[in-house]
């Protein structure tokens, strides 16, 4: 009987641990960017432009392009609420617009944030949203003086 209370205790203990990490994971997003084109500082309104396509180039002229977690994925779904206020059905929607009407090239989608972070780090003029902790050795720029959104 003690051995089942032990075991439930310890269970529940590792679902708390693993929820506050969750909670505390969720709350944290960097946008990484190549060394190429993307200033070291932005503000918040030109993220939400460039990560919806309203901004294409940098102002050194270098094209823009956008990296983003899938957003069936749970990095992906918050940044678009995050970030831009959307769902990921209705962000998918927004890009799928743009892209037909021909005033956007579609953003690069990654399902791990490894491969986002080494995307952007490859690419010229690349940019992306990840968690704060999965920046690795990537340039990370401050949205208005801040390193997370």
């Amino acid at each position: 009987m003690k051995t089942k209370i032990y075991t439930c205790l310890v269970m529940l203990l590792i679902l708390l641990g693993n929820v506050s990490l969750a909670f505390s994971q969720e709350s944290k997003l960097a946008v990484v960017a190549n060394d190429k084109g993307a200033p070291e500082t932005i503000t918040e309104a030109e993220i939400i432009k460039i990560f919806k396509g309203e901004k294409q180039w940098w102002k050194d002229g270098t094209k823009i392009v956008i990296a983003f977690m899938k957003t069936s994925t749970p990095t992906g779904s918050e940044a678009s609420k995050k970030v831009l206020g959307m769902s990921g059905d209705q962000l998918n929607k927004h890009w799928l617009s743009l892209v037909f009407q021909g005033k956007a090239k579609a953003p690069v989608f990654f399902n791990t944030e490894k491969e986002l972070v080494d995307f952007v780090s490859q690419n010229k003029g690349a940019i992306g949203i990840v968690h704060k902790n999965q920046t690795g050795n990537s340039r990370t720029v401050a949205i208005d003086q801040s390193s997370i959104l």
